[in-house]
């Protein structure tokens, strides 16, 4: 070595040693910044992925059969090995299951789109419900979990052995569960719920499509910070979206319709409560028609409670169109509501609704020993459009308005400048108005479901301005 570069090392040991002490420690930070980089939900580093596959192609491979065994390795292996927190289901391939997937906290599922978990046929679980297809493993809080990108068919009609509705096979079901986000999925033709959760924080859910599952499409009971948007959602039974005792909550952007079944009867978007505090909920910017049950059923009800807990809902800039389709039940409409104070219906467009645009009402006859708790519930309706009202086909005497109020003695309507035509019965039952008029709104073009006003439509600037 060259003396002259000996003598420097000599000389400099010292400076030479801290050089190196430095460079250790930016080394090692380096590496803690690269596990520290957060995704919005997870600490660890994202792309660290195992693939599963049904072509020998994966780090985990299935033939197709029991399929969930290998993909729960995949879970697994990223649950305990630093670095990786995905696992990629590669298509085109079909991941036929006879049990549950078990994900954990921190984790992402996530694959192509022509990667298909599938329910296998005469699958036959327990008699016991709430056993889904996607779960969590273990009783402790699952958070900063995400699901992503593929296909699930719950496989109905090979199953028949199970009601719809009762809790068997739901495709995704959570419990104590906390940061979760859904999107991208398409799911399809189960027994239960799509996503359901149970005691959540933090629930996301977009960009999905979803038809025909045997309840409901997102199902969240006793959660807060609920959001789903961009959805495409054909109901087989029950609800496109549905909150139970759950609060800050914003349903937008979706696409929510029904396809016949000879249990349907559910509504597009179902807001409810018996317990807990709902004061922060908006719904706003849908597009909910052709359903079998209302547009839009808001309703609270069993014991008492004080208003500060069921207030201030918020419904505006949707559109309904032909919802209430049902033949066998009276509680069809635009939206029905009962239960619930200073609720504000605004801006909305209800063009051939079934029995009235907006109604008080609790249905009667198909449910009961339920009833609205309290007095004093005020809707207010402003800045409406409301055309072409029909009779309901359940009982149809007195139906057909465009706003019906059944229970004057506990429930009232504040009515404001709405756009009122050509509702078959006419304008209001038990209600009254001041400021609403009466005229074509002249759409852009109805028969296509295109809403715009043209520009010389007597609507425009006629709203109340607050």
């Amino acid at each position: 070595m060259d003396e002259k570069y000996l003598r420097y090392v000599r000389q400099n040991k010292k400076k030479i040693g801290a050089s190196i002490v430095i460079l250790v420690f930016l080394i090692a930070m380096g590496i803690f910044i690269l596990y520290a980089i957060k995704s919005e939900y997870s600490p660890i580093p994202l792309n660290k992925k195992v693939y599963v596959a049904g072509d020998r192609s994966g780090d985990f491979n299935c033939d197709g059969e029991a399929d969930q065994v290998e993909i729960n390795q995949a879970l697994k292996f990223v649950a305990e090995t630093p670095g990786y927190n995905t696992v990629y289901l590669k298509g085109p391939f079909t991941y036929t299951i006879n049990s549950t997937i078990y994900m954990q906290s921190n984790m992402i599922l996530e694959g192509d789109p022509d990667a298909v978990i599938k329910l296998v046929d005469h699958a036959g679980w327990t008699n016991s419900p709430m056993i889904p297809l996607i779960g969590k493993y273990g009783d402790s809080e699952i958070t900063n979990v995400i699901i992503r990108g593929f296909e699930i068919d719950g496989n109905h009609d090979n199953n028949t052995d199970r009601s719809k509705g009762r809790g068997y096979y739901n495709i995704i079901y959570f419990t104590s569960a906390k940061n979760i986000k859904v999107y991208n999925m398409y799911m399809h033709d189960g027994h239960g719920d799509g996503l359901r959760i149970n005691h959540g924080k933090n629930i996301q859910f977009y960009n999905n499509k979803i038809y025909k599952l045997g309840h409901d499409g997102l199902y969240a009971i006793e959660c807060t910070n609920v959001k789903a948007w961009n959805n495409t959602i054909t109901c087989r039974t029950n609800s496109g979206l549905r909150v139970w005792n759950s609060n800050h909550v914003k349903f937008y952007d979706n696409i929510i319709n029904s396809t016949f079944d000879r249990n349907a009867g559910g509504p597009g978007i179902l807001i409810e409560k018996t317990t807990g505090v709902m004061n922060d909920i908006e719904i706003y910017n849908n597009s909910i028609h052709n359903t079998f049950g209302p547009g839009l059923w808001l309703i609270g009800y069993d014991s008492s409670y004080p208003k500060k807990e069921a207030q201030n809902i918020h419904i505006h800039r949707n559109t309904f169109y032909s919802t209430g389709t049902n033949p066998s039940i009276n509680w069809v409409g635009g939206i029905v509501t009962s239960g619930f104070y200073d609720t504000l219906i605004e801006n909305n467009i209800f063009d051939g609704v079934y029995h009235a645009a907006v109604i008080h009402m609790y249905p009667d006859g198909k449910v009961t020993d339920l009833s609205p708790a309290g007095t004093g519930h005020t809707t207010t309706v402003r800045n409406n459009i409301i055309v072409n009202t029909q009779k309901r086909t359940e009982n149809p005497d007195g139906t057909g308005y465009a706003v019906i109020n059944y229970l004057p003695e506990t429930h009232s309507f504040v009515l404001e400048n709405n756009c009122l035509y050509n509702n078959s019965a006419g304008n209001y039952k038990n209600a009254s108005s001041t400021t609403d008029f009466y005229a074509d709104p002249l759409f852009v073009d109805q028969k296509k479901h295109n809403y715009h006003l043209k520009s010389n439509s007597p609507c425009i600037k006629a709203g109340n301005s607050s």
